[in-house]
């Protein structure tokens, strides 16, 4: 045997420091395991999005892939039973105290056909009227539910865009779905953000997939309503921000624009003040996802920060001709924009990266 075919990796006794290692054979890399005594060496490189086997962990005889948790038999590179999934198995041997890997694999490895997530289907906007989706972001405990000034005006434009814009309606609480909050698989590695998320894609009981459906495949306008909570928005808004983050890391890692031509408002109340801050950071989030603004994109109210007697607040609201107005204008304005999006075509598939993330991903 040609000792080119070979590849001298070091001593063993550096990779006996710990369970799992990565390494490279030429330029390809390789997992090297070792628990009970046994070396184990397969390909470096998961199947699903191409994460770094070598950097994950052993759950007993597998290598768990850091990035989405796939697994794989440290010394055969088959998947864990009833995943049909391996990765190619590499030849070795010990030469006086030194680990010795042949160039290539002994066996090709298998990536079985996964059929794709519905979520990934092509956008196609398909004829109808105008879809309105209204995202309410108040939370609270629905034993014991009470008014909430900003989902009651949410509702009130709602009511306008279908009785007198003709418009198709749909309203979602955020408080009544079940989502994981954002794992942060970004922090590991860019390309270990997908779409869908990771987490939509790996829990079927994660609800997250209906904002997801809702915003990229079904609306034309998106009306968030949100109160002020402590200067900002509510934490449900931002639960819902972390995970639409593999919306806008799409533009970023695969120049994939997936909102095209869809408008957005806000519709934002309080008891104390911040509008303008909580409106400017909806404003500059819902823009980096791809959406547009009508003139004049929210309505707000707030009584301001000596305004304690929160139940005169709720009594305003209810009670406020000009509030209701302002929603089914708000609305009004973003249906007419939107409906002058549908003759036009896509505003930007792609992007160009200077002055935004200019550095290409490696």
């Amino acid at each position: 045997m040609k000792q080119n075919e070979w590849q001298n990796l070091g001593p063993i006794e550096n990779f006996k420091k710990q369970p799992l290692t990565e390494a490279l054979v030429g330029k390809k890399k390789v997992a090297v395991s070792y628990r009970d005594g046994k070396f184990g060496v397969v390909s470096g490189t998961c199947l699903h999005v191409g994460g770094p086997l070598g950097r994950g962990h052993l759950k007993e005889d597998y290598i768990v892939c850091p990035w989405h948790q796939w697994t794989y038999h440290r010394i055969t590179g088959k998947g864990e039973p009833g995943y049909p999934d391996d990765v190619p198995q590499y030849e070795f041997e010990i030469r006086e105290g030194r680990l010795w890997v042949r160039s290539e694999p002994v066996t090709k490895g298998n990536r079985s056909e996964h059929p794709p997530h519905p979520l990934t289907r092509p956008i196609e906007r398909k004829e109808g009227p105008l879809r309105i989706v209204g995202i309410s972001a108040t939370a609270m405990d629905p034993k014991n539910p009470r008014v909430s000034t900003s989902e009651l005006l949410l509702q009130t434009a709602l009511d306008h865009a279908s009785s007198q814009l003709k418009c198709e309606t749909k309203l979602i609480k955020l408080k009544d779905l079940k989502f994981r909050n954002c794992e942060g698989y970004y922090s590991k590695s860019a390309r270990a953000c997908t779409w869908p998320c990771s987490i939509t894609q790996m829990d079927k009981t994660d609800e997250m997939e209906q904002v997801y459906e809702a915003l990229v495949h079904w609306a034309d306008v998106m009306i968030l309503a949100t109160p002020i909570r402590w200067g900002s928005a509510s934490s449900l808004f931002f639960k819902m921000a972390e995970r639409l983050n593999c919306v806008q890391n799409q533009i970023t890692i695969a120049n994939k624009v997936l909102i095209q031509k869809k408008v957005a408002g806000f519709i934002i109340t309080g008891g104390q003040d911040n509008i303008q801050a909580v409106a400017g950071q909806l404003l500059m989030f819902f823009s980096e996802l791809g959406f547009h603004f009508p003139q004049f994109p929210f309505i707000a109210h707030s009584r301001g920060w000596s305004a304690e007697d929160m139940e005169h607040n709720v009594e305003a609201v209810i009670k406020s001709k000009e509030l209701r107005e302002g929603a089914e204008a708000l609305m009004e304005r973003s249906v007419e924009l939107a409906a002058q999006f549908l003759g036009m075509k896509k505003v930007a598939d792609k992007t160009a990266r200077g002055g935004r993330k200019a550095h290409r991903l490696v």
